[in-house]
């Protein structure tokens, strides 16, 4: 913050729409109607971002759904509407979306591929896989749409990131999804995702154990050019690297998410079917306030055995909403976050010691 409490990065996450193309059975976001965002909700959340900030800083814009490319105008509008109420200030705006891929002509084509839009594309890797849990609303397979969306981003230069779904049914698939994305499609950077809320027993988590250590394989045969998301920060740790600096995780400090009722949650993750009850509302409305303000944090108090764990210095454990997901309890990881983070760290402290690669990765 700077010297008046203003944030220099701020997240703000807008629910455009609760409708959707596909009918995921692991979507955490809720059941699926024709609600969308009132102009005037996304108008008004963009100026209490902006008024919470500082001048100079960075606004991290991102828009989701259901699917946000069921509504391209009205994400244009109000990226268009951000951008000129910050360059006032001298504030940068990051926009970014994530869509299921199934639609990519006429306004999802274009905010696809419009300069500086960070995007994020949903598939699980093997087709087959993808096709178990995301079909489209008619029950049809929806894996070919999203690969052809894939290919027709790559052959336009666009790399937006793939984020694959982990589930106790599909890990064993994790690593050779990710080389078929690769080999079919072009894609090179990955973000594979842990369902935070399918029951995974020990067997479950040392399979998952075990892919890590092929996911590092694949990755250290593809770098520079592949990032994997939980191999990248993991080295940049050891390596003593910075991380790139992000308002993600700020749990209602400098992160709010804006459902498409105007009802104001800490992450997005957390909407759910966006009920009055929803322990985890923030209080007010969109429209109530000029700023996002005093909304911040309990604090964190480290359980005692991450303060006797070794490599709690190199772990990434601290995520409220996953750990709200899995413990009730926002300060307190589970077991299964805590082994993927040591497979992650052993993972990638094996390619690095790997003395031809450690450069490349730097």
């Amino acid at each position: 913050m700077d010297g008046e409490g203003r944030y220099q990065r701020f997240s703000l996450v807008l629910m455009v729409t609760r409708n959707c193309t596909l009918r995921c059975d692991y979507c955490y976001a809720g059941s699926k109607s024709c609600r969308r965002l009132p102009e005037e909700f996304g108008v008004k959340a963009i100026e209490r971002a902006l008024a919470s900030m500082g001048d100079g800083g960075t606004l991290e814009l991102s828009f989701l759904g259901g699917e946000p490319l069921l509504e391209p105008e009205l994400i244009e509008l109000l990226i268009g509407h951000a951008e000129a109420r910050a360059r006032e200030r001298r504030i940068a705006v990051r926009p970014g979306l994530t869509t299921n891929g199934t639609l990519w002509q006429g306004g999802a084509w274009r905010l696809m591929t419009r300069p500086g839009m960070h995007v994020a594309v949903s598939h699980d890797g093997i087709p087959e896989v993808h096709d178990r849990h995301r079909p489209f609303a008619d029950g049809r397979a929806s894996s070919n749409a999203v690969l052809r969306t894939l290919s027709a981003l790559a052959e336009a230069g666009v790399r937006p990131r793939v984020v694959s779904v982990v589930r106790p049914d599909s890990v064993g698939c994790l690593a050779a999804g990710i080389e078929f994305l690769h080999e079919n499609c072009g894609a090179r950077r990955f973000d594979p995702t842990l369902d935070l809320w399918a029951r995974w027993t020990r067997e479950d988590v040392t399979r998952l154990e075990a892919e890590v250590e092929r996911l590092a394989d694949f990755w250290r045969g593809h770098l520079p050019e592949a990032s994997i998301t939980w191999l990248d920060e993991k080295a940049a740790r050891l390596m003593g690297a910075p991380c790139g600096g992000t308002a993600r995780c700020g749990f209602g400090r400098g992160e709010i998410a804006v459902a498409t009722s105007g009802r104001l949650y800490p992450c997005e993750r957390l909407i759910g079917e966006d009920e009055p009850e929803n322990p985890m509302r923030l209080r007010g409305h969109v429209c109530e306030g000029e700023r996002f303000e005093g909304f911040e944090p309990g604090p964190v108090e480290t359980p005692p055995a991450c303060m006797r764990c070794r490599v709690s210095m190199l772990c990434d454990v601290t995520c409220r909403c996953s750990n709200y997901v899995r413990t009730g309890d926002a300060s307190r990881p589970d077991g299964l976050l805590c082994r993927l983070n040591r497979a992650c760290i052993r993972a990638a402290g094996r390619v690095l010691a790997t003395p031809a690669r450690t450069a490349a990765v730097a």
